[in-house]
């Protein structure tokens, strides 16, 4: 049986998770017990849980420093936050998953699958350490890419652009380094497009830092500066220049 604790400064939403979690029928124990970060740490160390849900803004600190405070992180978590734009986009980019309040109870059940799923893999350290530094401001956004094989942490700045292929994404990195990730496109130009990325193509989406020129040759195309040829979609060239123009 796997154990779940649920961290939250509502009693009432901590009661909400518990009962619905029971009432889906999963083989779990859930202990609704941790209602700010100092009993949060309590109830992580003291259940050696399976899974933790965790809410993000709590009376004496936030869920990130519940992460920062355990050192033998081998559970899946899942945040539970209000809408907050800076702190959602710091959870996806390190790979990790997260519910909005009002806990929404399909939302739910499908997170807690996803988690249970995983919860006998190899816990990757590296995961918690990019979210560290992704939910500070002043340091460069680093985003966990998580393949069959291996979780790796990549610095925007190292992507050239990335190209879809069906359901998944390939990134073409700085040191000539290709990974295959089980995402779609449309899943990191919706993360990535603030940071400088542009959707050039249905298939493409390039970092205009590393844009080398632009090829009027065979209906035109992106030259990047690694040399790959990245074909520029007529919706898009009115766009694409005038970001050229910005740098």
């Amino acid at each position: 049986m796997k154990k779940i604790v649920i961290i939250d400064d509502e009693n009432r939403t901590r009661e909400l998770i518990a009962r619905m979690i029971d009432s889906f029928g999963f083989d779990v124990v859930t202990f609704p017990e941790g209602e700010n970060v100092q009993s949060g740490i309590e109830a992580i160390e003291k259940h050696q849980p399976d899974i933790v849900f965790l809410d993000i803004q709590m009376p004496d600190g936030t869920g990130f420093d519940v992460i920062r405070s355990i050192e033998n992180k081998s559970f899946e978590v899942i945040f539970i936050t209000a809408h907050e734009e800076f702190a959602i986009k710091a959870i996806k980019f390190s790979a990790l998953d997260y519910l909005l309040k009002p806990i929404d109870p399909s939302e739910l059940k499908a997170a807690l699958e996803k988690a249970l799923d995983t919860i006998d893999e190899k816990k990757e350290t590296s995961q918690f350490d990019a979210l560290q530094k992704n939910i500070n401001p002043t340091e460069k956004r680093r985003l966990v890419l998580k393949t069959q094989e291996s979780v790796y942490v990549v610095e925007l700045d190292q992507i050239i652009r990335c190209e879809a292929d069906r359901n998944y994404t390939s990134f073409f990195l700085k040191d000539n380094k290709k990974i295959l990730v089980s995402k779609t496109l449309k899943d990191y130009e919706t993360l990535l497009s603030g940071h400088n990325f542009l959707r050039v193509q249905q298939s493409h989406l390039v970092n205009i830092d590393y844009v080398d020129r632009y090829d009027k040759k065979n209906g035109g195309a992106v030259v990047m500066k690694d040399g790959s040829e990245v074909p520029l979609s007529p919706a898009k060239r009115d766009l694409f220049f005038k970001r050229l123009e910005n740098l």
